[in-house]
């Protein structure tokens, strides 16, 4: 019924044109309720019905003019700009289209160019920067090694061996990467460090209370430092050389720590030349009874020779056994084909210089003394100084009589020699009882 209703209406009444579109459902809706509705109520209730639905209609279009009239305006603007925006989008577009074919041939172009298979300055460069950036911390453990070096050996309290492995280390990375010149840099600053180290190792052999320990341990370090050292051409090469080096190094700095002890007796050696002086002023003609301050020198200066010597050639010997041992049975250490070698060790000739060096000074301050028992003291006390080196190989006691210090001399010497050799006598009886009672018991 309200299809056909709505038929009928929209082919006579003047609001629906003939080409209205099919009904909505909503005037279907209102159709159907109007077929129901008697003709009395169309006639009376609905056109009522029908202004209070218009006024409300208006109203409701009147509160949303009022609420929402700015976006209605701005719509209506934007919907007016779309006159000009759609034929500029449609250029853009073709635009775009024209250019599809321009653009994937540049991306061909750039893809073939800058492939991993060629060689560009730029790619090169980008890829140096990607592989620091991905090894900037090795790079930064690498450049901080010098610095370690340098901390381990001179902040107390030194740490030759860490810093020994730590120079380890370095040549280790410069024998894998010699072409590299941050590598050959650090090994640079490594070589400087070592040298710093030798000459600290060094100093340390000077040191006036030098113990057998320290000495082994400053002599295996300086055993360690030397091959570095020659492989920077700083040090002599094969193992004889080096060992006769470090040799002749420790007997070098231990004769400069007796010469510095010596040295500081220097206020008693001014009082024996004023002695001295004296002794010359007054003539040989007439009495002289001084020489107290002489003794008193002579006396302090063999006691630190023997001690000192002693010393010296003691550690020399247990640091040094092959060559000490060499020199001992008179037996050459092998050397190279050199003609002018084989050369000997420093131990040779440095007790034969300790010598000269008590006898020279015996032949300028014992004639001053003139007290039998004084020059009797100091005599056996020198004689206890060749026997304490005769122990090691070095007694000098026969060269005390070639000691021209008096006329009655030889004599003098021949008595002292006789005490000694009754007393060294009675001491070897004393021992060998000792070690009869020990062997009974």
């Amino acid at each position: 019924m309200a299809d056909i209703l709505y038929d009928l209406l929209s082919q006579s009444g003047p609001t629906f044109p003939k080409s209205a579109p099919e009904a909505d459902a909503g005037s279907l809706e209102y159709l159907t309720t109007l077929a129901s509705c008697s003709l009395e109520s169309l006639a009376t209730s609905e056109p009522q019905a029908l202004i209070q639905s218009s006024h409300g209609l208006l109203l409701s279009l009147q509160s949303l003019s009022k609420r929402s009239h700015k976006q209605i305006i701005e719509s209506a603007a934007h919907h007016a700009t779309l006159r000009t925006t759609l034929p500029a989008l449609a250029a853009s577009t073709a635009e775009l289209r024209n250019s599809i074919p321009k653009l994937d041939s540049e991306a061909v172009r750039f893809s073939t160019t800058y492939n991993k298979s060629s060689e560009i300055d730029v790619l090169a460069r980008r890829k140096k920067a990607l592989l620091l950036s991905r090894n900037v911390e090795r790079l930064v453990d690498v450049l901080e090694l010098p610095t370690l070096l340098s901390t381990a050996i001179s902040t107390a309290p030194v740490n030759y061996s860490s810093a020994l492995d730590l120079n380890g280390h370095i040549r280790r990375l410069h024998s894998l990467y010699p072409k590299s010149p941050l590598v050959t840099s650090i090994s640079t600053q490594a070589d400087e460090a070592m040298r710093t180290m030798a000459a600290n190792l060094i100093l340390s052999l000077k040191a006036p209370g030098l113990k057998l320990a320290a000495s082994l341990r400053t002599i295996s370090w300086l055993r360690r430092v030397l091959p570095d050292l020659e492989a920077g051409g700083g040090a002599p090469k094969g193992q004889d050389s080096q060992e006769r080096v470090l040799g002749a190094l420790f007997l070098v700095c231990r004769l400069a720590t007796l010469m510095t002890m010596l040295d500081a007796l220097e206020p008693l050696r001014d009082l024996a030349d004023q002695e001295k002086a004296r002794q010359k002023a007054i003539g040989s003609g007439n009495a002289w009874s001084g020489g107290q301050q002489t003794e008193r020198f002579l006396k302090r200066y063999i006691e630190i020779f023997r001690e000192q010597s002693f010393a010296i050639v003691s550690m020399f010997r247990s640091i040094f056994p092959t060559t000490a041992t060499s020199v001992a049975e008179g037996v050459a250490v092998p050397q190279s084909q050199d003609p002018l070698e084989p050369m000997p060790s420093a131990l040779a000739t440095f007790p034969i210089h300790l010598v000269d060096m008590l006898l020279e000074t015996l032949r300028l301050y014992l004639p001053i003394i003139k007290d039998q028992a004084s020059r009797d003291s100091l005599l056996t006390q020198v004689l206890y100084c060749a026997g304490s080196l005769g122990r090691l190989g070095g007694d000098f006691g026969l060269f005390i009589a070639s000691l021209d210090v008096g006329p009655e001399a030889e004599e003098e010497w021949v008595e002292i020699m006789k005490r000694h050799r009754a007393l060294a006598g009675r001491l070897e009886s004393i021992v060998g009882e000792q070690k009869k009672e020990t062997k009974a018991l």
